[in-house]
């Protein structure tokens, strides 16, 4: 009968057997952590508060359609410019992006008149297609336009 003369800490086996489960416990708190940090944000706890703003909102949008407003957003890399249909004579817009996703990359820009019908303002972060939008006078309006950005809506640097 041979004996080993090096401790056990020496040995591949032991080491072997200590790191399977291990790494197990490792990936379970990575997993746990990336599940933690990107939830999504798809589930409502207030369904009857929701309903009620969501009734509310189609009445705004049935006014926008009544007047014929209508929008085209043209998204370039730091910059949006909304070409408004209709709507004049305001000196600003509130423009609300919304990602598809998660809501913490949600963001809200005022924009400024820079034409009759055209509005316009920095954005404060990259977005991409499929976010959605929601396009009114501010907090006190009584029109509401909304959509998702499409492919067509982003231009290259040459503005084409």
């Amino acid at each position: 009968m041979r004996e080993d003369s090096a401790p056990w800490y020496r040995q591949f086996w032991p080491w072997f057997l200590i790191v399977l489960p291990g790494s197990v416990v490792v990936a379970a708190f990575v997993t746990l952590y990336i599940a933690h940090r990107h939830a999504d944000d798809l589930v409502v706890d207030e369904y009857y508060k929701d309903g009620l703003a969501i009734n509310r909102q189609l009445a705004k949008q049935d006014t926008a359609r009544q007047r014929g407003y209508s929008a085209r957003l043209i998204v370039s890399d730091d910059r949006i410019e909304v070409d408004t249909g209709g709507v004049k004579g305001l000196a600003g817009l509130r423009l609300r992006l919304s990602h598809p996703l998660e809501a913490d990359r949600d963001f809200t820009v005022q924009l400024r008149r820079t034409g009759e019908t055209r509005y316009a303002a920095a954005l404060p972060a990259p977005v991409a297609s499929n976010w959605h939008w929601i396009l009114d006078a501010g907090e006190d309006g009584s029109w509401r336009l909304d959509g998702s950005l499409a492919r067509g809506d982003f231009r290259g640097d040459n503005g084409g």
